[in-house]
């Protein structure tokens, strides 16, 4: 018992660092970026031309369609075979961008329909053009409805970066797996960085929650804001 502790806590320093370095700064990039990218395909689907929301559609469903590990997989090792060679990070964040922009579209979308349409007629009524009243008025009471399905599809991205480790990206899990390769414990150091993931995990969805409580006290409606 007390081997296993000593390992866990030698370890520990490694697996935090590869967290602190790639796994936290390659969850928060990819959110970012595939947030915009979610919120562009969206209003390209609700609202843009045929040929424009053609492609949105097809890019949604192939992305949908195929599995995270197989996306990577092309970018990573597929890609080099056309003379585009890129390194595991900027792999990484392409796959994983394509992807929670895929997904976040679809939350992204849903939620601007669910906006009632005399929030628009009002927006307009008081002289506002399309820009400002998606900008001012549609956005914000979406914000406050996508907010707990956009923190699941972040929290579920923190643990989905332990995939970067098959195309080695040096993240939390492929620590692990390189202090296995060597002290030839896993069940322990596993084990460790699934508490990691459990603790981070945790911490977004109090973060969640607090999120939840403060949309829903700034309410978000035209009729509250004027």
């Amino acid at each position: 018992m007390e081997h296993w502790l000593q390992l866990m806590w030698d370890s520990l320093g490694s697996l935090l660092w590869a967290g602190l370095v790639f796994t936290i700064p390659l969850t928060l990039i990819t959110f970012v970026l595939g947030l915009l990218l979610g919120l562009v395909t969206a209003v390209v689907r609700l609202f843009g031309p045929r040929p424009l929301v053609a492609v949105a559609r097809f890019y949604v469903w192939v992305i949908r369609g195929t599995p995270l590990l197989v996306q990577l997989f092309v970018i990573f090792y597929g890609l080099p075979s056309l003379g585009i060679l890129l390194d595991a990070f900027p792999a990484a964040i392409i796959g994983f961008t394509l992807n929670v922009g895929a997904y976040s579209s679809e939350i992204i979308r849903a939620v601007i329909s669910s906006v009632p349409k005399g929030q628009w007629e009002a927006a307009y009524s008081i002289g506002m053009n399309w820009r400002q009243a998606m900008s001012r008025t549609i956005l914000p009471q979406a914000a406050r409805v996508a907010v707990p399905p956009l923190s699941n599809t972040f929290i579920s991205l923190v643990k989905d970066t332990s995939l970067a480790a098959a195309i080695t990206v040096p993240e939390l899990f492929q620590a692990a797996q390189r202090i296995v390769a060597t002290t030839y414990e896993p069940l322990i150091l596993y084990i460790e960085a699934a508490i990691i993931y459990l603790v981070l995990s945790t911490f977004l969805s109090t973060l969640q929650g607090y999120l939840e409580r403060r949309f829903a006290r700034s309410g978000g409606t035209l009729e509250a804001q004027t």
